[in-house]
């Protein structure tokens, strides 16, 4: 089995997700840094991987994939790691929902804070822009909150999964970006337990931005 390569910079947190998959199954794989910063995305090696210009990508024995989150479902299925990603479908069900929401419903509410804050994209600059995701991105945090209140240890329920590792990267961007937030004491208090994560610490994946 040849070694996994991910094309993607570590800044990135899509990219994370994936070197975080990797070191909490043990794959060996090498990091080849593209993005803002580095090798451009546009260029037409890339492209010819990833025709949407965006990281990470892998190139794995089986062939090139694209999509973080469906990277991550690969590399679980790939090396049979079920407690990450069940083979049961409801249990598997319950993973997924909470990876789908990641990419749709939180990604979504955070996006003008973060882009407006943090990276400093013009695009982003209005105030109202950055007051209104803030507010959806606290509002998304809350849903989080009463999840973990009520599993008492991670989002999908007692063991962690791929779920907690696209929800973890989540929070720690929350946690960082200068916005007021409401305190929730089960959000904090979970995000203590992922860092405690051999695998987490290894990547040091609390990294900001």
């Amino acid at each position: 089995m040849g070694v996994l390569r991910v094309l993607g910079r570590q800044s990135s947190i899509n990219v994370r997700k994936v070197l975080w998959t990797c070191e909490e199954i043990g794959i060996d794989y090498v990091q080849e840094d593209w993005g803002t910063g580095f090798a451009s995305t546009r260029a037409p090696e890339f492209l010819a991987l990833n025709p949407n210009g965006l990281v990470p990508v892998i190139d794995s024995d089986d062939g090139i994939l694209w999509e973080s989150n469906t990277i991550c479902r690969y590399l679980a299925s790939r090396y049979g790691r079920d407690d990450l990603l069940p083979s049961s479908p409801w249990r598997r069900a319950l993973v997924e929902r909470w990876m789908d929401w990641q990419a749709t419903e939180l990604n979504s509410a955070w996006r003008g804070a973060f882009q407006g804050l943090v990276r400093k994209d013009l695009a982003y600059s209005d105030p109202s822009v950055i007051t209104i995701s803030a507010r959806d991105w606290n509002g998304k945090m809350e849903i989080l909150e009463k999840t973990l209140s009520t599993t008492g240890s991670f989002v999908a329920g007692d063991e962690f999964t791929l779920a907690d590792i696209v929800i973890g990267l989540s929070v720690n961007r929350w946690l960082h970006t200068p916005i007021e937030r409401p305190g929730l004491s089960a959000v904090a208090a979970y995000f203590e337990r992922i860092k405690e994560r051999p695998s987490f610490r290894r990547g040091r994946y609390d990294m900001f931005p």
